[in-house]
């Protein structure tokens, strides 16, 4: 018997079982799907997570002062740590593993345009800080050295910041008062949507220059507040697999400007976020993995419905086979037809399955989708997977039907009603 006429025999036993067949096909189809599309979803979450923890900032550590736990050189416990200035340019210049870094002071003033009026936190920064905390221009210029050096009253605006002072109108190149000081508008901000933030969402911030943000509102005197002093000092660590080396040469610079123990973790409250970054795909990995050992097991279900319905047609085609031993078909014939069925069954079932997942996650990619939703991601290894496991579907759910249809013996079979 050769391919051909088991292929037009079994395509003939599948028109006869037009709905069982569909059924059963239906069940790898779906299999298949669901392994492509929740794995998909599953690093779909994985990535939206990364890119919106993104939002707040690229390899990001925020430093804040906090006070010491322990006793040093003579200095009692429970001081104070200001940072200042001199602390910022000190990491910049002796911590080699710092890639970029900036003060931040922040001071809540009014803020006053031509059409509106606002008061509103306004960060005093250095440039390096727009590129590292994703400040993003929908239009004009960023802060740049010059603006730093030369203490320029120049100032950009968050999104939230510019539709309350400017609603609807030019911002660019206007001057606003903040605190009764004209300051130049030379940019404007894309909306952000952060999941995540330290001091509140970045739309709702204005933005100038540290040295002129220092000297026309520096904060106001009180205990702990010194010469220069900052609220954070936020950086970029060079080398986001050695994070912590970098975060304890930090600690040790500090540490010996502030006459405290680098070991001493109350004197500093340090927020790494590539710690939480890691936790948080710790978590989506765990996620997806899940998910793809529930659609394995869907796709297994699937390759029980088609062996429950090939033991079903050899219980039916019984008879048949009888005649068929009996005219001359040897067991390996017998044994290639109802393995050639399964085989067609599964492979045609998980060809759709495998079109059908992976066009639903293209098409989905296209679509505008509420931001709770990710876009799923095709992932090769969840084809790997499915492939894999629709091989051994075709080899256990087809082999055992088609040796218990070989191993028949002609005379009973005939006598089978």
């Amino acid at each position: 018997m050769n391919f051909t006429e088991i292929l037009r025999q079994a395509l003939a036993t599948f028109r006869v079982h037009k709905m069982r067949i569909f059924l059963t096909m239906f069940g790898i189809v779906w299999g298949i799907a669901s392994v492509i599309l929740l794995v998909g979803l599953g690093r779909g979450f994985s990535v939206d997570q990364k890119k919106r923890m993104e939002t707040l900032g690229k390899d990001l550590v925020i430093v804040w002062g906090g006070r010491t736990s322990s006793q040093v050189g003579g200095l009692a416990a429970g001081r104070e740590i200001p940072l200042t200035i001199d602390d910022a340019r000190l990491i910049r210049d002796e911590c080699y593993l710092i890639k970029y870094i900036s003060p931040e002071v922040r001071a809540t003033v009014p803020e006053v345009s031509q059409f509106n009026s606002a008061n509103r936190g306004v960060v005093g920064m250095w440039p390096d800080y727009q590129s590292f905390r994703s400040l993003i221009l929908s239009e004009g210029r960023l802060i740049n050295a010059d603006d730093e050096q030369n203490s320029r009253r120049v100032i950009i605006l968050g999104d939230a910041a510019r539709k309350q002072l400017f609603s609807g109108q030019p911002a660019l190149g206007a001057t606003i008062l903040v605190k009764s000081v004209p300051y130049i508008v030379v940019g404007v901000l894309q909306e952000k949507k952060q999941n995540s933030n330290y001091n509140g969402p970045d739309n709702d911030f204005l933005y100038a220059p540290y040295s002129s943000v220092a000297r026309d509102f520096p904060p106001q005197a009180k205990p702990g507040i010194v010469r220069g002093y900052l609220d954070d000092i936020v950086f970029e660590v060079g080398d986001p697999e050695g994070h912590e080396a970098a975060v304890d040469q930090v600690r040790r610079v500090l540490g010996r400007a502030h006459h405290f123990d680098a070991t001493d973790k109350d004197a500093l409250f340090i927020w790494d976020t590539m710690d939480g970054a890691k936790l948080i795909a710790n978590i989506f990995n765990v996620i997806t993995i899940f998910f793809g050992c529930v659609a394995i097991v869907t796709l297994c279900l699937g390759g029980i419905g088609v062996m429950n319905i090939m033991l079903v047609s050899v219980t039916e085609r019984t008879r048949e086979i009888g005649v068929r031993k009996a005219i001359g078909a040897t067991r390996r014939d017998i044994l290639r037809q109802f393995f050639a069925e399964s085989v067609i069954l599964t492979v045609v079932s998980g060809a759709l399955g495998l079109l059908f997942g992976v066009g639903t996650c293209i098409a989905l990619a296209e679509l505008p989708l509420p931001d709770i939703v990710p876009h799923p991601i095709i992932s090769p290894v969840s084809i790997i997977a499915s492939l894999v496991t629709l091989s051994l579907i075709t080899i256990t759910a087809g082999m055992y039907p088609a040796q218990r249809a070989a191993e028949m013996q002609p005379v009973e079979s005939l006598r089978y009603e």
